[in-house]
């Protein structure tokens, strides 16, 4: 399975992504929501460089001239509710995408430090042979993103699974190493964490990506 890990490498996508967790800046609600919809375009562009194109021979106003375009279905995914402006980020450059949704949450036990994840919601096109990009902005257990994957999957089988997450940790990386099909999953990560606390929290991750977006919930 190919893991590809932004920050080891140089671009502007680092900017972001201290911007959203710095707790000087993320408290600007409408700044973390614009970060997060650039962070998932510039993910979008970096991933398309792994996707399949052919020529095709295109008509101007003054000749014609050879172009190679997308020639992948793509069905965009997003686990609801803090992934929604990431999924606009990556709607904003896979302008033809299908989109598809699912509602996964975490429901707490009394001792508040375990918990079991409920999938409650599906809205998704039909998948067999197509492109899934699977994306989430935080990847910390990898549990949702699992679970979201088989609610999936009810949908038919995609030819090929691009996780997308801003900040995973490394527990939840080799939880999708193993649970995922190696030979069709690759996992892109704005940055990758060294822990969970002890509510499986990442750490030093950026707090909750829903509530900053969007605003608290009961």
């Amino acid at each position: 399975m190919k893991i590809v890990n932004f920050s080891k490498q140089n671009s502007l996508l680092n900017t972001f992504v201290r911007e959203i967790r710095d707790i000087h800046i993320q408290d600007d609600r409408l700044r973390f929501r614009k970060n997060i919809e650039r962070i998932g375009e510039i993910m979008a562009y970096e991933i398309s460089k792994e996707l399949s194109f052919s020529p095709e021979i295109i008509e101007t106003p003054l000749g014609k001239t050879e172009s190679n375009l997308l020639t992948n279905d793509i069905v965009i995914a997003t686990i609801l509710r803090a992934g929604l402006i990431y999924h606009q980020g990556f709607l904003n450059f896979f302008d033809d995408a299908d989109s598809a949704f699912v509602s996964a949450y975490r429901k707490y036990k009394e001792n508040q430090l375990s918990f079991n994840i409920h999938i409650e919601y599906i809205a998704s096109p039909q998948l067999e042979g197509r492109t899934l990009i699977l994306t989430d902005p935080m990847l910390a257990t990898g549990g949702s993103m699992e679970l979201s994957y088989h609610a999936l999957l009810t949908k038919g089988m995609p030819k090929h699974v691009h996780i997308a997450t801003i900040i995973a940790s490394e527990q939840a990386i080799e939880y999708c190493k193993e649970k995922f099909p190696s030979e069709r999953t690759t996992i892109w990560a704005a940055a990758i964490d060294p822990e969970l606390d002890d509510h499986a929290y990442i750490v030093p991750g950026l707090g909750d990506a829903g509530d900053l977006a969007y605003g608290l919930k009961d």
